[in-house]
């Protein structure tokens, strides 16, 4: 008996299959929209102040651009090598899921172990050590919307519930029996109920996830920080079923995260249309930023921008002619692509454009 309907998700993938095998040009830009979209808001999500652009630059060009913190910076380029490292070893089918191989991944985030200090209410201060590629040596836990204290596992249970957790998963992957993104979901709510590192469950969690559904040959997907809320709010839905004890919660069933379920199947099944419609749905007016169709208002406002990403030094007046519009309305719409972080200037006044086209 299904959990969730999966009509929509079983419809998308099967338009997904139709559309195999992509030629080399989609294949190259759908990877490249991922690495971008997928390491900008699960960075974002965790707290991370690099804009979207700032993202793209630093990860397709290896160029620094405007004001952010420099932790910041080398996070994100942590993020992308995790990502490479995950999507290489998600390619070795006979090769079972490892605790070492989450130890790595996550020493690759980290980097190396550093100290928080925190300010307590007397006014003294404390510190802790956050262990690289280390099962948390201290106990670990969130306040609730609610304002209520929710424990994860102890520091001395973690290493045999991580044990339980990845024999549990090579042995359902073995078997074959759950469907692939019930499996990337359970996965999902048992590891972040254990919370096995200090730092950095969220964002291994969602690298775990997109190597699951790889491993299955499904398209990976992204949990958009625009939508954290969603995200969060199924996973409290989940818990409240299955209660506050971290050792039920690594342990359970699809029956009790059935909330988180049906939001995970829809965001695979939202994703996977993302996919489709990029690839099928090819027209000039249509451009895609953070996976959302920006659908332009006209062909000369699509030429505008097509004009910018081909010719990055291009001036005013050189748009104005190209495009068939006044100054004031160039002015106009770069002003509107540039509050909406579709593009930006540099200093060099050269133009940087991160919002997409489907058709090049």
């Amino acid at each position: 008996m299904k959990v969730v309907d999966t009509t929509n998700l079983e419809s998308a993938y099967k338009q997904w299959l139709d559309i195999q095998p992509l030629d080399e040009t989609d294949r190259h830009r759908l990877s490249q929209r991922f690495t971008i979209d997928f390491n900008f808001n699960s960075n974002h999500i965790e707290g991370n102040t690099l804009t979207y652009g700032q993202t793209e630059i630093l990860l397709l060009f290896g160029k620094v651009m405007g004001v952010a913190d420099l932790k910041d910076f080398i996070d994100m380029k942590a993020s992308n090598v995790g990502l490479k490292m995950m999507e290489v070893e998600a390619l070795v089918q006979d090769k079972p899921l490892t605790q070492t191989f989450i130890r790595q991944l996550h020493h690759t985030l980290l980097r190396e172990d550093y100290e928080v200090y925190r300010k307590l209410p007397g006014g003294e201060y404390t510190s802790y050590t956050v262990h690289a590629g280390v099962y948390k040596t201290r106990p670990n836990s969130v306040i609730s919307r609610t304002g209520e204290r929710f424990e994860y596992a102890s520091p001395e249970e973690t290493p045999a519930l991580m044990t339980d957790l990845v024999d549990w998963y090579n042995e359902e992957e073995r078997k074959g029996a759950m469907h692939p993104v019930e499996l990337a979901a359970l996965f999902h709510y048992r590891y972040i109920r254990i919370h096995p590192f200090e730092d950095g469950n969220g964002r291994i969690a969602r690298l775990l996830v997109n190597y699951i559904l790889a491993r299955h040959h499904y398209p990976m997907i992204v949990v958009r920080s625009r939508k954290k809320t969603e995200y969060l709010d199924a996973l409290s839905a989940a818990d409240k079923e299955v209660g506050a004890l971290p050792s039920k919660g690594a342990k359970a069933t699809l029956i009790q995260i059935r909330h988180f379920l049906s939001y995970f199947t829809d965001l695979v099944t939202q994703e996977i249309m993302s996919n489709v419609r990029f690839v099928t749905e090819k027209d000039k007016q249509n451009w895609w930023y953070d996976g959302e169709m920006i659908r332009l208002r006209s062909e000369n406002v699509s030429q505008l921008l097509y004009a910018v990403m081909l010719n990055p030094a291009v001036t005013i007046p050189q748009l104005s002619a190209k495009c068939g519009l006044s100054e004031r309305m160039v002015k106009n719409y770069l002003k509107q692509f540039m509050d909406k972080n579709y593009l930006q200037r540099g200093e060099d006044g050269k133009f940087h454009v991160f919002i997409a086209p489907s058709a090049l």
